[in-house]
């Protein structure tokens, strides 16, 4: 069963949740920026991030029936509805950018959750699943929203989205301070030193993904496949992963 709205809102309201709000935060901008003449949508309970993308076209934030829906501050065509999570009301390839939070730990079949929203997903666009980390203290904590539903390892993630066709092409970590009220003010000295000394330990996974494009070529009388690079896609530094 889903966390409803009113604990979701309670929660973002707390010092607590407005540590996570800072901290996810700053991962989505290292991902997305403003995400500049991009059409958005929010699976899950996604609206205290979606004001940061001040350059977007238009956002939609998708809450779960189980879930419920809040009133979100929105202007022009910014929308908030209900929706059922196994069918999605979006034309496909509506969006460019899709952020999922707070939406597959209780999804009754993560699966079909996923693949809706891949059929609403632009050709070239990205998506990032932000998820409860199933080695974080944050998956142990029943009074937050990430104590709740299923937590996910990044191998998890990986192979979920490869089943829905999509490829990962990028990933990140936060939370790794305690969910403990006496440890909030030291997060920004825990969060600097935690992906080097504790990677495991922490909260959140983030893991962007898109559709990896194919080109037909035929080299000397012979049919082969390659691979065409997402121009969004920042080109990494050769041995290192995809980061943000």
């Amino acid at each position: 069963m889903r966390r409803s709205i009113e604990d979701l809102r309670a929660f973002y309201g707390e010092p607590t949740g407005a540590l996570v709000r800072r901290l996810v935060a700053r991962r989505l901008d290292d991902a997305w920026g403003e995400a500049v003449g991009s059409d958005i949508l929010g699976i899950g309970y996604a609206t205290p991030w979606l004001d940061a993308f001040v350059g977007a076209r238009r956002i939609v934030a998708a809450m779960p029936g189980g879930q419920g829906v809040e009133l979100w501050p929105a202007a022009g065509r910014n929308r908030t509805l209900l929706v059922d999570e196994k069918r999605l009301p979006f034309a496909a390839g509506a969006f460019d950018r899709i952020l999922l939070i707070h939406a597959l730990e209780e999804a009754d079949d993560p699966e079909t959750l996923l693949t809706e929203a891949v059929r609403a997903l632009a050709p070239a666009g990205r998506i990032i699943l932000a998820v409860a980390a199933r080695g974080g203290l944050w998956a142990r904590a029943e009074a937050t929203p990430f104590g709740h539903g299923r937590p996910f390892t990044r191998r998890q993630l990986e192979r979920l989205v490869r089943q829905v066709g999509l490829e990962p092409t990028a990933w990140s970590q936060t939370l790794y301070t305690p969910p403990w009220t006496p440890l909030l003010r030291l997060a920004d000295g825990i969060e600097q030193m935690g992906g080097m000394v504790a990677p495991g330990a922490a909260g959140l996974i983030l893991l962007e993904a898109s559709r990896q494009a194919y080109a037909r070529v035929r080299p000397s009388g012979s049919t082969a496949r390659v691979r065409v690079a997402s121009p969004d896609l920042v080109p990494q530094p050769a041995g290192r992963e995809p980061h943000f």
